[in-house]
């Protein structure tokens, strides 16, 4: 079994890394080989039985996507994007990454299968951005597919492709639209949404953190722990069962802001919410209303997806992954 990763220096690439490595492992048949691809070529993990080699590549570039898929691999996760604030504010940057980058790649695998039979499992990172507002209570897989953003557009065309290149029996693929990955670890990123992980990852370690909207808002999450299992089991489970709905709302919970800073509170006490600055951002106010609060996730969950179910429980996932297990005194 081969496995290919894009975008492997991200954060949830680096968990997805480490979550094969720890299985050796997909759908019963060892890992032989992971190669690890993203701009910036990743970190290779050290001691560990599977041959993994990591470089940098740049997926925009229509001549990299047939080298990736020259060694054939089995499994590909397709991670690498830029994330929507970035997307947003460089509009060629973001198509020729997130759109052109994913149908270069598409395109090769295709390509590949005229000269053999190869048709590999493709795991697309989608994103709960391509839906737009106006919403209903809850947004389904049926619900339409209207962007209100250049990376919902972006992510909500590849999905379409996705569907298409599996219909024609060029890959076998799987979209999972993923929620806000929270609490994300390290430093903030260019995501618009990145406020959701500050507000509770900076207060942890007794630094200050600002929160841009009103505590009111509502937006839907998932923690890194959960975002490497929807990966696995998007990996190994049977398409068959998809139909021609190839992609998926993934499980999650659904928060608002003030509802994450009293889990804060009952699990780091009131020190920790103190840190919290309110600073209004008119710009990340107007993007955050074009995003959904709430989702029906129910097909996923028949189909073995699985995340949290509360943010208390988030916060001690993050505590346990990235802290150590305590709290800093």
């Amino acid at each position: 079994m081969k496995v290919l990763i894009t975008g492997a220096a991200g954060m949830v690439g680096r968990k997805l890394t480490a979550a094969l490595l720890a299985n050796g492992a997909l759908s019963g048949k060892p890992i032989e080989a992971i190669e690890l691809v993203d701009v910036i070529a990743p970190e290779t993990p050290q001691e560990q039985d599977i041959a993994v080699t990591a470089r940098a590549v740049d997926i925009a570039d229509p001549a990299a996507a047939s080298g990736l898929i020259a060694n054939r691999p089995d499994v590909i996760f397709h991670l690498a994007a830029i994330v929507s604030g970035e997307a947003e504010l460089d509009f060629e940057k973001g198509y020729a990454i997130n759109l052109d980058g994913t149908r270069f790649l598409y395109e090769a695998i295709r390509l590949a299968g005229r000269q053999e039979a190869y048709c590999p499992r493709f795991v697309f990172t989608s994103s709960i951005a391509v839906f737009g507002a106006p919403f209903p209570e809850k947004i389904g897989d049926e619900f339409f597919s209207t962007p209100r953003t250049s990376y919902g557009t972006q992510k909500a065309i590849g999905e379409l492709l996705l569907s298409d290149y599996s219909r024609r029996g060029f890959l076998d693929g799987i979209g999972i639209r993923l929620p806000t990955i929270c609490i994300r670890p390290g430093k903030p990123n260019k995501a618009a949404s990145g406020f959701f992980s500050s507000i509770l990852r900076e207060p942890l370690i007794g630094l200050e953190a600002v929160l841009p909207v009103d505590e009111n808002v509502r937006h839907w999450h998932a923690s890194p722990r959960a975002a490497a299992g929807f990966l696995l089991h998007a990996a190994q489970m049977d398409t068959a069962s998809l139909g021609v709905r190839r992609n998926l709302n993934m499980p999650g919970l659904s928060a608002t802001a003030g509802e994450q800073i009293e889990a804060l509170r009952r699990v780091a006490g009131d020190k920790a919410v103190s840190l919290i600055r309110r600073e209004p951002d008119a710009m990340t106010i107007e993007m955050v209303a074009g995003w959904a609060g709430d989702f029906d996730a129910s097909r996923a969950r028949a189909l073995g997806f699985a995340a949290e179910s509360s943010f208390d429980e988030i916060i001690r996932i993050h505590i346990e992954d990235e802290l150590g297990g305590e709290l800093p005194e």
